[in-house]
């Protein structure tokens, strides 16, 4: 019943491990040492910046990974999807969850962007800032609102994915294929 899919499983988790671990200790670590060492306002966003600047190429590299690696299991386990029962509801549920916290990740990154350059020492970043002008207390809210709302997400993911390795155990295969074949055959009857 159960095949390895040792690669793509390794990416799907790998990536949601980084994604998930990245966003909280930024949230944690990195915002918390912006706050305590930075000074005035504009300095904690320049050093809170600059460190999530740093690690949205790896996020993304991470985030990449982890739909990879989703694709790839949503693909070998169609099966599972289509007779086992609970397998849909729980994809689903994933599915639903992995694009909010893409939104939130997302978003996250727009209002970083912009108190990016509403806090910046360089001249270019102030003209470009000028341009779209921001309240910047708001978009400090939103943004820590965000930051701390992706690792929400994406822990609800990890909490997912242990119910998907749950359902994938030969136990719970036969009786769930078993419960969703006689629900469909009551449903012809």
């Amino acid at each position: 019943m159960s095949e390895r899919n040792t690669a793509i499983r390794s990416l799907h988790d790998l990536g949601l491990a980084a994604w998930f671990g990245g966003s909280l200790m930024g949230a944690v670590g990195l915002n918390g040492a912006a706050e305590g060492e930075g000074g005035t306002e504009a300095t904690r966003d320049r050093i809170s910046s600059s460190g999530w600047a740093k690690w949205a190429p790896v996020n993304a590299a991470a985030i990449g990974a982890h739909l990879f690696g989703g694709g790839g299991l949503l693909a070998v386990n169609a099966h599972r999807v289509a007779t086992q029962q609970g397998v849909a509801a729980s994809t689903t549920a994933k599915t639903v969850v992995t694009a909010a916290a893409l939104a939130a990740t997302a978003y996250a990154r727009v209002l970083g962007k912009k108190v990016e350059l509403a806090s910046s020492i360089d001249p270019d970043d102030a003209e470009k800032a000028a341009k779209h002008p921001i309240d910047l207390d708001k978009a400090r809210r939103q943004l820590h609102l965000a930051q701390w709302t992706v690792p929400a997400l994406t822990g609800c993911l990890v909490v997912l994915n242990a119910l998907h390795g749950e359902q994938q155990r030969p136990s719970e295969q036969i009786p769930g294929m078993w419960e969703r074949a006689r629900s469909a055959t009551h449903l012809v009857a």
